[in-house]
């Protein structure tokens, strides 16, 4: 499975940079996000470094379709039910800092539209 060392989602799966893990299997990882935009903020990602979205090809469909259950499932466990939202973001002008596929999961308050 492709890792980049230079990448810090990579470095969280390899255990060299600490994070604060909500699940964690062999294809996906979900963490704590450690700058909060919502009451539960967290972020699914998957361990194999996938850099953008652009990046993604057809053979990803499968981990796609499991990062989006997995953040569902996360979203019914910590008792989200009035509402969540889920957030990809895909360069720079769209807001990604980390160059690693990740998707948010914001719950626990109401969600203002449009989001920024």
């Amino acid at each position: 499975m492709a890792r980049d060392p230079a990448c810090l989602f990579c470095r969280i799966v390899a255990g060299t940079t600490p994070a604060e893990f909500l699940y964690r299997d062999e294809h996906t990882a979900v963490l704590r996000d450690v700058r909060p935009q919502a009451p539960f903020h967290a972020l699914v990602i998957p361990v194999e470094h996938v850099r953008t979205l652009d990046d993604l090809r057809e053979e990803h469909a499968a981990l796609v379709a499991e990062l989006v259950l997995r953040a569902v499932t996360l979203a019914r466990e910590h008792g989200l039910a009035e509402g969540y939202r889920l957030v990809w973001n895909c360069g720079a002008d769209a807001g990604q800092s980390v160059w690693h596929i990740h998707l948010h999961v914001l719950g626990g308050r109401a969600l203002a539209w449009p989001p920024g």
